[in-house]
């Protein structure tokens, strides 16, 4: 056998041993998905449930430590806690931070509410509240109550930066509830990673961030349900997606509404008009490298619409986006950024 042969021979079998020595490292390999423990564990968190799922070789179960990391966030961040830091700045009006995380949701919102021109605004709270979706438990405002509100919603006027906060406007109240739980599924996730957990699926309210793989080694797959006011058809799945790496958050008005004298009044308001929005978008799925950005950007598409939504869509390369909507036929429709169309599994929903 001439020595050209021979290096071809033995070029092939380094090949071969490369790729098995690869696929071992990845599929059984010490710490690999395939040898880890999968711990899992569900609690309750801000007004809703959590799910927590991860894989790690020591198999330690981070359950009581995440309760604890939540509970000082929800100190930080919720409007229902009376003296959370949040609820302190409403009351005063301005406030030192004690905790590290109001500064970079007050950041991250100021950055998505000039990219989305207003439409996502946290101080659409007292609006909210008025209508009912808040702390408070009013109904239906009169019309002079909204005008009078709108004057309140300009997040312009508030002034920050990495060491405290203030308002320019008495009566001004923030509201994080459209980005507090893709934020908390962050701070989960940045949990987990900062203890070298790698493979990670972390879920609250319906918001998920994945990162690795699964048990089986595969992408974690997500569902997105299909739009109706029914709770039964709300659990359908319409759509599944593998994430990587990734988070995921949707929002609709099925999900959190009332109804008075046949009229359906939707959780979303839009800052503008300071009304609860109408329009043909049934539900808006945002993905993006973190939950927080994909949670408040999925509120601001269903303040905005399926034209504005696609258009922010196509100018901001960091997310992806599934549009759930009715045309003026009535008939259910889709629409994916062509970054996630080809991933996308629709099931068909009778």
């Amino acid at each position: 056998m001439d020595n050209r042969k021979k290096n071809l021979i033995y070029s092939a079998i380094l090949i071969i041993f490369f790729v098995a020595v690869w696929a071992y490292r990845r599929y059984e390999g010490p710490g690999s998905a395939a040898q880890e423990k999968k711990i899992e564990f569900v609690g309750n968190t801000m007004g809703t449930s959590y799910s927590v799922k991860y894989l790690d070789g020591q198999g330690r179960n981070f359950q009581q430590e995440i309760d604890s990391v939540l509970g000082v966030f929800n100190q930080s961040l919720s409007t229902y806690i009376q003296d959370s830091e949040i609820s302190r700045f409403n009351r005063d009006g301005i406030l030192r931070y004690e905790l590290p995380y109001l500064y970079p949701v007050l950041k991250r919102s100021k950055e998505i509410y000039e990219k989305t021109e207003g439409a996502f605004d946290p101080t659409v709270g007292p609006l909210v509240n008025a209508w009912g979706f808040g702390p408070e438990n009013s109904r239906v405002p009169a019309k002079e109550v909204v005008d009078s509100l709108r004057q309140l919603v300009n997040y312009d006027s508030v002034y920050f930066d990495s060491v405290s906060a203030c308002k320019m406007m008495k009566g001004m109240k923030l509201d994080f509830s459209a980005i507090a739980k893709g934020y908390g599924v962050d701070v989960v996730a940045q949990y987990l990673m900062a203890r070298e957990v790698e493979n990670i699926f972390v879920e609250i309210g319906g918001e998920i961030y994945c990162h690795g793989l699964n048990e089986r080694g595969e992408p974690w797959r997500v569902g997105v349900n299909f739009p109706s006011y029914d709770e039964g058809e709300q659990r359908v799945v319409q759509a599944v997606v593998p994430l990587y790496d990734r988070a995921i958050a949707t929002s609709g008005n099925y999900r959190n509404y009332y109804e008075v004298d046949g009229k359906k009044y939707a959780h979303t308001i839009d800052p503008v008009s300071g009304y609860p929005v109408q329009h043909s978008v049934l539900s808006a799925s945002v993905f993006a490298p973190d939950c927080m950005t994909a949670d408040a950007y999925a509120t601001a598409f269903m303040v905005l619409g399926l034209e504005k939504a696609i258009l922010i869509d196509e100018r901001e390369k960091d997310i992806e986006i599934y549009l759930i909507y009715s045309d003026e036929n009535k008939k259910l429709k889709t629409y994916a950024s062509p970054g996630v169309a080809n991933k996308i599994q629709v099931r068909k929903v009778n």
